[in-house]
């Protein structure tokens, strides 16, 4: 794992494209803009992907929780001010990664990093992906609340708006059977 380069968009866009009809992620798609602007966000903390030998396995962004349009709801559940917040963001794993515990090993350090900034991790996810949900409930991340974004078409499923409460991080136990090897 590694920071994300400038470099690795054009890889990056192609990821997005090739896991999207498996993952639903993004919700909308094709993108109304170019998927480069669904990658770089503003906000933006810091970013990393995982690679290995073959190229991008995924990536993963932490961003501020104050230029998100849900800022007030994650602040409200949390009883944080939105600036005491990170947004774990754009995280998408290649298809052919799947299931070997590329997606914690992302998580996992956009977490540790939020931690290590004072910052209490959030993240929004549409609840069209059963697999997305059920790994970060499984992983410790507690539902604060349902929401509408401003991007999303009228037959879309609310938002699941999500914290990791402070405590034992269940980010690194890899998943049954899977490898977290990533560089």
């Amino acid at each position: 794992m590694r920071p994300r380069a400038a470099a690795d968009l054009p890889a990056l866009v192609d990821l997005v494209g090739e896991q999207q009809p498996q993952s639903r992620y993004p919700y909308r798609w094709p993108l109304p803009f170019p998927v480069e602007d669904f990658l770089v966000r503003p906000g933006e903390i810091e970013t990393w992907v995982a690679e290995d030998d073959e190229g991008l396995l995924g990536h993963v962004s932490l961003t501020r929780a104050d230029v998100d349009e849900h800022a007030a709801a994650w602040s409200q559940g949390t009883g944080r001010p939105a600036g005491e917040l990170a947004v774990v963001s754009v995280l998408v794993v290649a298809s052919r990664a799947r299931r070997r515990g590329i997606g914690r090993a992302l998580i996992g350090e956009a977490v540790a990093r939020s931690r290590a900034l004072g910052l209490q991790p959030v993240l929004d996810v549409v609840p069209v992906n059963d697999a997305a949900l059920a790994m970060y409930r499984a992983l410790g991340w507690v539902e604060l609340s349902r929401a509408r974004a401003s991007w999303q078409p009228d037959d879309a499923p609310d938002l699941v708006l999500m914290t990791l409460p402070d405590g034992p991080e269940r980010i690194s136990a890899p998943p049954p059977g899977g490898s977290s090897r990533s560089r």
